[in-house]
């Protein structure tokens, strides 16, 4: 069995296509853009990258994008004052803190302030609640990601077993949530769950969220299984590159010899995390304008 690969990037395409037309048709009927706010605080070198990608990827999908830069040192009340002028300012439909902050701030605090209906990343109380409890809300982007490119791949998940390994608050829990919503029979699984091995073979839906290289084995694996990867690791690089290769949580060569289909590392979820940013922020601006939209067609 070779696995059929599912093409994040690919799909990711497709779905910023969709937000570009529904950001054209929003803009025409309020008379602005959809707009989404990022801060970012210091000058981490992967931070600044992300920072740079979502911009772009905002104004190519026709959406205003607003960067807000504060020092390292800055404290934590000038980073809450701005969040308060973003929450109030008519312009913005989104507000994205780029994590992490630095040591000096309470991320929890900072996360708390974020509006839930500017909340596209979906990390506040309000909406993790919302989400818990079936409501309508905004779901952190990578996990609504993996659900999408499932969907796209299965179709009907309903009775399918899945298990999630990794129990973050941004990735791991919401994907459980997300999924025991589309009827599958969830285990959320971690580092200290007793035979690991055994726990991910009965899956028909395997989510790798632990952030450890390659740590998930062919053999973990349930034959035809399909394994979603959002693990990002840099590997040490070997002699004579002057960059360790990016691998995912699953061995990939060995897995894709048993699994049914597999995201690849790079090009699989990580593709998709920005494209639903994207997709969040056009529904927020249809939320806030009070204006109707199928965000289902999204």
């Amino acid at each position: 069995m070779v696995a059929d690969i599912i093409d994040g990037k690919a799909f990711a395409g497709r779905l910023r296509e969709r937000v570009a037309t529904v950001a054209a048709r929003f803009e025409r009927a309020a008379g602005r853009k959809p707009g989404l706010a990022v801060v970012l605080v210091g000058e981490d070198a992967a931070s600044r990258v992300y920072v740079a990608a979502k911009g772009k990827a905002t104004i190519e999908a026709g959406m205003a994008s607003f960067e807000h830069r504060l020092p390292a040192d800055a404290p934590q009340g000038e980073l809450l004052a701005l969040v308060a002028r973003l929450n109030a300012d008519p312009a913005v439909d989104g507000i994205l803190v780029q994590l992490p902050l630095p040591p000096q701030m309470d991320e929890a605090a900072v996360i708390a302030a974020i509006a839930p209906a500017k909340d596209v990343d979906g990390f506040t109380v309000e909406n993790a609640g919302r989400l818990a409890t079936g409501l309508p809300g905004f779901v952190p982007c990578t996990p609504l990601g993996c659900l999408m490119l499932l969907k796209d791949r299965l179709g009907d998940l309903s009775g399918l077993e899945a298990v999630v390994i990794g129990r973050s608050n941004i990735v791991g829990k919401p994907m459980a949530q997300l999924l025991t919503q589309a009827s599958c029979t969830v285990t959320l699984a971690h580092s200290r769950t007793r035979d690991l091995p055994a726990v991910v073979r009965r899956a028909d839906i395997v989510v790798a969220a632990v952030g450890r290289p390659e740590m998930i084995a062919a053999d973990w694996l349930k034959p035809g299984a399909t394994v979603i990867d959002v693990g990002i690791n840099r590997l040490p690089p070997a002699e004579g590159e002057s960059r360790g290769r990016l691998v995912g949580d699953v061995d990939f060569a060995g897995a894709s010899a048993v699994a049914g289909a597999i995201t690849p590392v790079p090009g699989g979820v990580g593709p998709m995390t920005i494209a639903v940013l994207l997709r969040n922020t056009a529904v927020a601006a249809y939320r806030n304008a009070g204006i109707a939209l199928d965000e289902n067609a999204l």
